[in-house]
């Protein structure tokens, strides 16, 4: 029933694995899990959110619908295992963890080695990784008019206020991955629905790691730091000089080879996984406030990653083209069929949810 989606998650995981493990022994670099220290190891810790996500819908669930009497509580936890819990949501939830455990660790690593395998320059007395990022600073300059889109934007928005009222949305990107993952292969209504957005997270983190190796950057908070120093001090300039300081380490220090590089900006994951969500909301869940929520929280991200120096106009542009390409195959792959009007509905059926076309 889900070949098409079994095989493109189990295909990109592979590949993604496949490609990590060739870098890390042709340039001798370990295989790291870059989130170790927070719960323990990615294989840990995903299960550990899971079983978290089992508990919030049984237990509430089971409370409410046993009126706190004792004697029902283990039947209607029983029901809802039998009704939601079957063999296609276990499959799901199997598959979709650790294929995207591994394709996001295989991403991490891949991310991390990028100056090591984009070493080559043309001059001989240049030992530094390839970096495109003047021809992206120049294109930018060329859509603003000759002025960096960082200054328009601080000029007419400001320095404090909107550094952190942009601050926390910048940094929601990193908890709702995982909530993201969590949420459609636990609590998807129907089962295409999880493997349509595990699929497409996948194809989206393969696509961004591809774009960094085709055209590797810096960005322009690293590469041109003036226009950022009159920012207020926020959560998210300390992200940046964290990074900025572990590239420097990885790349000077022999001793540091637990430390990963997160320096890339071609294409812009936070703009893609962002928008991604967006798409999936809009397709897949009914509620309007939520979809409301998730298509603001995108449009203020792109203005994030341009206001503090993330990303250059051209990296979120390709980032937005990574989100609708992955949204699409993964789409095509769980077996869904877009309607007029922003909507779809799923061509495939499981033992208990049937197709449905809202």
């Amino acid at each position: 029933m889900y070949r098409r989606a079994y095989s493109l998650l189990i295909g990109t995981a592979a590949v993604m694995g496949g490609l990590a493990v060739f870098v890390s022994i042709k340039y001798d670099r370990p295989l790291l899990d870059p989130e170790g220290s927070f719960l323990g190891p990615s294989y840990v810790r995903l299960p550990l959110l899971l079983i978290f996500a089992l508990a919030i819908d049984l237990i509430p669930r089971t409370m409410w619908m046993s009126r706190g009497r004792p004697g029902s509580i283990w039947p209607e936890a029983r029901e809802r295992l039998r009704t939601h819990w079957g063999k296609e949501r276990l499959i799901l939830v199997f598959i979709g963890v650790v294929s995207f455990y591994v394709t996001y660790v295989s991403y991490r690593n891949l991310k991390s080695n990028l100056p090591f395998v984009r070493d080559t320059n043309p001059d001989p007395m240049d030992t530094s990784p390839v970096s495109f990022d003047h021809e992206l600073h120049v294109m930018d300059k060329i859509l603003f008019f000759g002025h960096d889109p960082s200054t328009v934007m601080q000029g007419l928005l400001g320095h404090s206020f909107t550094a952190h009222l942009l601050s926390p949305i910048y940094l929601f990107f990193l908890p709702m991955v995982p909530i993201g993952i969590t949420a459609w292969i636990v609590w998807s209504r129907n089962i295409s629905f999880g493997y349509w957005f595990v699929t497409s997270q996948c194809l989206a983190w393969s696509f961004g790691t591809l774009s960094y190796y085709l055209l590797p950057t810096l960005g322009p908070g690293i590469n041109y730091q003036p226009p950022y120093e009159d920012l207020a001090h926020t959560p998210t300039s300390d992200l940046l000089a964290s990074i900025t300081n572990a590239r420097h380490r990885v790349l000077h220090d022999p001793t540091a080879t637990e430390i990963v590089n997160s320096v890339a900006g071609f294409a812009s994951l936070h703009c893609a996984i962002t928008l991604l969500v967006a798409l999936m909301v809009q397709y897949t869940i009914r509620n309007k406030v939520v979809k409301i929520v998730v298509w603001v929280n995108f449009g203020l991200t792109v203005v994030a990653t341009l206001y503090f120096g993330w990303h250059y106009v051209a990296d979120d542009i390709a980032g937005i083209a990574i989100a609708i390409v992955a949204f699409y195959l993964g789409a095509i792959a769980s077996g869904q069929k877009f309607d007029k009007g922003f909507k779809s509905h799923p061509t495939t059926t499981t033992s208990k949810i049937p197709r449905d076309r809202d």
